[in-house]
């Protein structure tokens, strides 16, 4: 039944199936952590040396051409299939961690596998001491930009005193964030990590708000991310004050899991799991419970188990099909084919990487992709 189903959708620029009374239209989002996607030259001020051509990966022009091709069968193939429907159009939205400049991304999308899709990109130098950056994909024939910005991640302390969240609001009543440049935000830099890519637009018409994460590594201690979770909670109450109605989607490498306190946590990210718990359509519901506790499936394995830093989580408004006309969640999938496991050996069956043990084995990513779908009946 439930193929059946799914087999009546296509996505919204890939067609649409009519009916005597109606059309509906189906929209995918996507996150992807690349994992290490740079280029073969320095970038001033980064600590990037193990990706140059001398570095201890020996970064040659020959392995960034094949990492560029890899990503960018992945993100053209994100949303393609779902039961027996073929979506050639690819996904609406896809966010992405780990890239390391604007210049990657334009070779990704000038790669063949993409270059016809007509995506589009977002992303903002920062901070972080490695290079590696959140961005955004879009298909401007699906979500159209309205805003973009980025929030810097703060962790407070005696020299800041009085920035708490990275952001604040202007005269005019509109979000703007702090500069974390030249100095200009200061306080605890032991963490100084990538900050919140918050993209506001429409999709399908309605307004959305995207907010791309990397949160600080496993290397840092717990509470660093719980204060990541509470800057991303209080971005979005703002946000909806901003814009009261709007719908948010909160995606990225949280490198947590959704059982973890800077997810699950009230003082932190304080998302849901249980639709039995939600009290408001802009509480924050996450999927993807089920999925690693219930189902075992994640997007990474680390020491023999699987873990699910890669959530897609978001308004819980989205739940309601009530008003079909509006759009809602219909799946959510972590994306996982043949090509991106080992298919042999000691890891058969996880992710397979870039390089192994330090050897290139022109692999894809130690991550999978997850991606969720939203539906509407259009007239």
């Amino acid at each position: 039944m439930k193929q059946f189903i799914l087999a009546l959708f296509v996505l919204i620029f890939a067609g649409q199936l009519s009916s005597a009374a109606q059309k509906k239209v189906l929209y995918g989002v996507a996150f992807y952590n690349v994992e290490n996607l740079f280029d073969t030259t320095h970038d001033p001020g980064k600590n990037d040396h193990e990706f140059l051509p001398t570095g201890s990966y020996q970064w040659t022009e020959q392995k960034y051409q094949s990492k560029l091709r890899n990503m960018a069968q992945v993100i053209s193939e994100l949303c393609t299939e779902m039961g027996t429907t073929k979506c050639p159009a690819g996904a609406a939205v896809v966010g992405l961690s780990e890239v390391e400049n604007e210049h990657v991304l334009r070779d990704l999308l000038q790669q063949p596998s993409l270059v016809n899709r007509g995506y589009k990109a977002i992303h903002f130098e920062g901070p972080d001491r490695r290079g590696i950056d959140v961005a955004l994909l879009y298909n401007p024939k699906a979500f159209q930009v309205e805003s973009a910005m980025l929030v810097p991640f703060v962790y407070r302390d005696s020299l800041q005193p009085n920035v708490d969240l990275g952001f604040y609001q202007g005269a005019d009543g509109k979000i703007q964030p702090y500069s974390n440049k030249n100095g200009e935000l200061i306080g605890d830099t032991t963490y100084i990590t990538r900050g919140f890519l918050t993209v506001g637009g429409r999709l399908g018409g309605e307004k959305f708000y995207f907010i791309v994460n990397h949160w600080p590594s496993r290397g840092a201690q717990s509470p660093v991310r719980e204060r990541a979770g509470y800057q991303v909670r209080k971005l979005k109450e703002a946000l909806l004050t901003q814009d009261p109605g709007a719908r948010i989607v909160i995606m990225g490498d949280l490198n947590d899991d959704p059982n973890n306190a800077s997810v699950d946590a009230p003082e932190s990210l304080g998302a849901k799991h249980k639709e039995s718990d939600i009290t408001s359509p802009d509480d924050l519901y996450n999927p993807w419970w089920d999925m690693l506790y219930h189902k075992g499936i994640g997007t990474l394995h680390y020491r023999g188990k699987w873990n699910l830093f890669d959530q897609i989580i978001f308004s819980a408004g989205l739940l309601d099909k009530s008003q079909p006309e509006r759009l809602h969640l219909l799946t959510h999938a972590v994306f996982s084919r043949d090509y991106l496991l080992q298919q042999e050996g000691k890891y058969k069956g996880t992710p397979k990487r870039t390089t192994a043990g330090g050897v290139w084995i022109n692999g894809y990513s130690d991550h999978l992709p997850t991606q969720i779908f939203l539906v509407k009946d259009v007239k």
